[in-house]
This record gives C-alpha cells, sequence and structure tokens, in this order.
C-alpha cells in the first residue's frame, strides 16, 4: 500500500515523497520579478515531493494582480535562476505554474489599459481584481468586462505559453504545470455555461472547447518534452463566476481521455471538496480510469488522514497540500511525525515581505524532562 512518504517516480525525477506543495499566489514580486525572499520562501519548502509555484503570468495581458511574478521576461528568468538553484540546492524538485488569468483582471493591469480578454465578452461577476485603485493604493477592484478573443488570436496566446515554458527550463526549472483550472482563461474556454462562442474554439461541442487547451498542451510539449509538461484542472468549479452546464463531467472525461494520451508527467485536480458535492466519489473514479497511465495529482483541502485515504484507495498517485504549507515550511515532517500545524495568518497571505511568508519557524521538540 503506498504512503504519503513512499519514494516517487515522476517521469525519471526521483520525489523523496508523494506530497505535493499547491500553487498559491502570495503576491511579493514588487516588480514581477522574483526576489532573494521569494528563494528563501520555495527553499524553506523544499521538504515536499515536488513543488508547484504559484502561478507565473505568461504575458503582460495575461497578469491579473499585483505583485505577481512573470516568466516573459529575461530579469524575471534571472529571478527564478535563484529559486530554482536554492530548491535544487536543498534537493527539492519544483515545477512552474504558466498562467493567464483571462478576464479575472482589470484594465489597470492590461497594456495600454486595454480590456482584458476572454472566450466571451461576459465579465466576471462579483469577481474582484488585486489592483491599485484611484487612491493610488493596492486593493480590490471589481473586473472589468473582457473582450472576445478572436480565433486567430489564440494561436499567439499558445506562443506565449511555449515561450514561458522555454524560459522556465532555461530558470532550471524540473518542468512547467499549464494552468487550467479555477476560473482562469482555458476554463473559460473549457466551461460550456460561459463560452456560447460560434466558431471552432466554442459552443456546445466539447471537442470545440477543448481545442484551445490542448493546443497548447501539445505546443509545450514539443516545446519542452511531453514528460516535463503537466496541467491543473477543476472540474466542476464554481470560483470566479464559473457556472454549471449541461454535459459537466462528459467535457471533463473527455479532456481526460485526451490527456491520456499525451504522455505528460502528471494532471492536477484542484478542489476535490467541489467533485465529490457535485458527482460524487464514483466521479474520481471514472477520472483515474479515464486518465489511466498518467499520474494523478489531487488538492483539496486535506488532512493527513484524508490524504493517506485517497492514495491507499488508489484515487491518487500524489495529494497536494496548499495553506498548510504557508505556516508550515517543514509541514512533511510535522505529518510524518504526527507534529501539531501550525496556523498562518491571513492578513499576511497576500503582498508584503518576510512577515507571513519566510518567517514561519520548523517545529521544534520540546526538552524532555530531566
Amino acid at each position: 500500500m503506498s504512503t504519503l512518504f513512499d519514494r516517487f517516480d515522476l517521469r525519471g525525477l526521483g520525489l523523496r515523497n508523494r506530497i505535493v506543495m499547491a500553487p498559491m499566489t502570495r503576491s511579493r514580486a514588487a516588480s514581477t520579478v522574483p526576489d532573494a525572499l521569494t528563494a528563501t520562501y520555495y527553499a524553506q519548502r523544499a521538504g515536499a515531493g515536488l513543488i508547484v509555484t504559484e502561478g507565473a503570468q505568461v504575458s503582460e495581458q495575461a497578469r491579473g494582480y499585483l505583485f505577481t511574478p512573470g516568466l516573459h521576461s529575461k530579469a524575471q528568468v534571472q529571478g527564478w535562476k535563484a529559486v530554482t538553484a536554492a530548491v535544487h540546492a536543498e534537493r527539492g524538485t519544483i515545477f512552474a505554474q504558466l498562467w493567464h488569468v483571462g478576464r479575472v483582471a482589470h484594465r489597470s493591469l492590461q497594456p495600454g489599459e486595454r480590456a482584458p480578454v476572454s472566450s466571451v465578452a461576459k465579465a466576471a461577476e462579483g469577481v474582484q481584481a488585486f489592483v491599485y485603485r484611484e487612491d493610488g493604493t493596492p486593493g480590490q477592484m471589481p473586473t472589468s468586462t473582457p473582450r472576445a478573443l478572436a480565433a486567430d488570436e489564440l494561436a499567439g496566446i499558445t506562443a506565449d505559453f511555449v515561450a514561458a515554458a522555454r524560459n522556465a527550463i532555461e530558470a532550471g526549472f524540473d518542468g512547467v504545470e499549464i494552468h487550467g483550472a479555477n476560473g482562469y482563461l482555458f476554463e473559460q474556454f473549457i466551461n460550456g455555461g460561459l463560452n456560447v462562442r460560434d466558431d471552432r474554439y466554442g459552443g456546445a461541442d466539447i471537442a470545440n472547447r477543448l481545442r484551445f487547451v490542448l493546443e497548447t498542451v501539445d505546443a509545450v510539449a514539443a516545446a519542452i518534452g511531453s514528460h516535463r509538461v503537466g496541467i491543473r484542472l477543476s472540474p466542476f468549479n464554481r470560483v470566479f463566476d464559473m457556472p454549471a452546464f449541461d454535459g459537466e463531467a462528459d467535457t471533463a472525461l473527455a479532456l481526460a481521455r485526451e490527456l491520456a494520451t499525451r504522455d505528460l508527467a502528471y494532471v492536477h485536480l484542484s478542489n476535490r471538496g467541489a467533485i465529490i458535492d457535485n458527482a460524487g466519489e464514483g466521479f474520481l473514479r471514472e477520472y483515474r480510469e479515464a486518465c489511466a497511465g498518467t499520474t494523478l495529482i489531487l488538492a483539496g483541502n486535506y488532512t493527513r488522514e484524508g490524504a493517506q485515504s485517497d492514495l491507499a484507495a488508489g484515487l491518487a498517485d500524489l495529494v497536494a497540500f496548499g495553506r498548510p504549507f504557508i505556516a508550515n515550511p517543514d509541514l512533511v515532517e510535522r505529518l510524518r511525525n504526527d507534529w501539531p500545524l501550525a496556523d498562518g495568518d491571513n492578513d499576511t497571505f497576500y503582498g508584503g515581505g518576510a512577515a507571513g511568508y519566510t518567517d514561519y519557524p520548523a517545529y521544534r521538540l520540546e526538552a524532555e524532562p530531566a
């Protein structure tokens, strides 16, 4: 029976355990360039079998939040080189998450203050972006109404992902994860309740709605090798105004079957809870069968016991933890020894400096009484 602490071969990369540090935006890159603090943060958490970084925008257009790092400039590549070197010095493995937010953005962060882009020209209702407000201070603002991308623009965005993937390899990353989850650009095409386009990239036809993400996966795999490409997806996601739609399960399973033919490093499912709530645990088993032969990562508010149970049941090969890694840089050892977990400070999750970022201590055993 597999355990959280068993080694795992990820397409030739030897992971020390089956625990993944999930991607989490922390908004610490003041100039979109990772710095020494970023390197310290990830190196502290290199005990994870695999680290997936926070989302790194693949272009200026791809950006939706202040202080998030990119992977489209020379300065950004240099910044990430220090991060990967620090993680590798601690014997860690690290993938870069490649990100385009689509409509989850505000004009003020877009080149020329133009409208953000999406599958269709429909605003994300009730969704906020992290930007400079009118008084010049960082804060939340409603996202801007996007414009619909023309079909002939999509190849350019795919090319941005390819360039960012090449930059990631140059920066020393072990691979990349394409962000196809959580209501961002690729999911804005996948979701049949939002994407009502009438061309070959949308509408009722599942293959049309999957075309953009699969074209991008194929192009990135051709550029850096499929064995160094993962993808994150979120079936039944409702975050960022993603609606339910007819054929939702069929869409997710069709994509899983397509990805299973591409010999990728892994498929990473976000938000296990939403999947269970909307489709039941039986869907997870269907999904597992649909992408048979591909490493499957599950994420979603795991406890030690829940993670071990899913591994033992064969629902996943690797299990991702998010927020527990914020306040517990030594999370793997805490889980291994059943030591208590520290709680993170919500006020320092996004933005700022070292406080709430690199100043959480590792667990220390109390001295035995004499």
